[in-house]
């Protein structure tokens, strides 16, 4: 065993350094073992395993259904959900009702 009270800071140093790279090596060592268990195990089951891990990806809402559409734009639309557009809001405060601005 190594009697880190004997040492130099330097050697103290040299020591934390080579831990740090030892650390690393061993994680790396261990995501590549990993990883290759897991194609293994995807192969034995009939897949690919970057067809399984893209089937995890995030996946994207299809888009809202127009609700409203302004009334000076009717090209400038908000579907009702998030946050209320600019133009929503000034024509809500003018007195128009929300039945007023739909699409």
């Amino acid at each position: 065993m190594v009697d880190l009270n004997s040492m130099s800071l330097k050697e103290l140093k040299e020591l934390q350094s080579q831990v740090a790279k030892a650390i690393a090596s061993f994680e790396d060592r261990k995501k590549l073992e990993t990883l290759a268990k897991l194609r293994e195990l995807a192969r034995a089951e009939g897949f690919a395993l970057e067809e399984l891990t893209s089937l995890t990806a995030t996946r994207k809402r299809a888009p809202s259904a127009v609700t409203y559409a302004n009334p000076a734009n009717p090209a400038d639309t908000w579907s009702g959900r998030g946050r209320k557009p600019r133009w929503f809001i000034e024509a809500i405060n003018a007195g128009k009702s929300r039945d007023d601005l739909l699409a």
